[in-house]
């Protein structure tokens, strides 16, 4: 009897002991710096055809950049490494082969906030296979894990959101390092200025009645973003003004913002007759509660630094984005 008793006892101490373990690993604060990802693989694999068809589809160009940057950063461990500082990153794809395909993404596995993805494949070309069919999948998981690690280290340094508010009935987390450039009833800029460059701010509305289904959304998103340029944003000449370079690719697609309609454009901006250009992103929100369209744009001038992480900073704050 005291056999059985001291079985029981001992099973349910290590079950116990082994889920609060979990529950502390899990409630970890996560690490690592933005659009970062943790590849958990073993080398001869990561040298081969896997690790290749890894690299060109997470470390691909970002979209709407005049210079070409990689989408994620990307740091890989060989699987028996897969402890300690490895556990705690942000974002982990651990890659391997076994005796079943398996693909599963949990949820704050080893830290909080997180994202484990897992990859599993009977031979090369189920690995292939899956990695093929999935990588939309996971590059949406990841990107919203990024936007929201992102807002979180927004959070610390907030302008006083209800100065927008009031004009323009939302609020945005705007960081206290950007400050008014032009303020006016329909329109503000604000500006972010540091030692390698700037990054601004756009905010304004338009009429419902503006945009209608029948119309050439891009065509409409030029002529706003041109027409605020020409208002507002211009250089040292009065023929010097802020409008989009259709000689880099723009990028258009339809996205939901605070449960609303949206569409985001990416693409490279240009000063006229001056040397000045770098890349931006602008969202027409449609709020058909206040009939109105809700244009927000973010774009940066960083001419001797990288740019994806200022731009992913401006989209992080645009999507911050809560309509009353």
């Amino acid at each position: 009897m005291n056999k059985i008793f001291f079985f029981f006892f001992s099973f349910f101490s290590l079950f116990f002991i082994s889920c609060s373990k979990k529950s502390e690993n899990s409630s970890r604060p996560s690490t690592g710096k933005i659009n970062t990802i943790s590849i958990v693989i073993d080398d001869q694999l990561w040298n081969g055809i896997i690790g290749d068809s890894i690299r060109n589809k997470f470390a691909s160009p970002v979209e709407g950049l005049s210079k070409e940057e990689p989408q994620f950063d990307i740091n890989q461990y060989p699987i028996d490494v897969m402890e300690g500082f490895v556990t705690k990153s942000r974002t982990i794809i651990v890659v391997k082969q076994g005796k079943e395909n398996l693909f599963a993404i949990k949820k704050n596995q080893y830290a909080t906030p997180q994202n484990v993805i897992h990859i599993t494949g009977r031979n090369l070309s189920d690995l292939l296979e899956i990695i093929e069919k999935r990588t939309p999948q996971i590059i949406k998981v990841i990107e919203e894990g990024e936007i929201k690690a992102h807002q979180i280290l927004l959070n610390d340094s907030i302008l006083n959101p209800e100065i927008i508010q009031k004009q323009f009935q939302l609020t945005l987390k705007i960081p206290k390092n950007y400050s008014y450039i032009v303020k006016n009833k329909s329109f503000v800029w604000f500006k972010s200025e540091f030692p390698s460059g700037s990054a601004s701010l756009l905010i304004t509305q338009l009429p419902i009645c503006t945009f209608n289904s029948e119309d050439n959304v891009l065509e409409k998103v030029i002529k706003v973003h041109d027409s605020i340029g020409t208002l507002y944003i211009k250089g040292k000449e009065p023929s010097s003004s802020l409008y989009i370079d259709k000689t880099y690719p723009i990028y258009l697609s339809q996205i939901t913002l605070d449960g609303k309609p949206a569409y985001e454009t990416k693409g490279v901006w240009r000063l006229r007759d001056n040397f000045m250009f770098g890349p931006f992103l602008n969202y027409l929100i449609v709020d058909s509660k206040n009939k109105r369209i809700i244009y927000l744009e973010g774009f940066c001038y960083v001419p001797s630094r990288e740019r994806r992480d200022y731009m992913h900073e401006l989209e992080s704050i645009i999507k911050s984005v809560q309509i009353n």
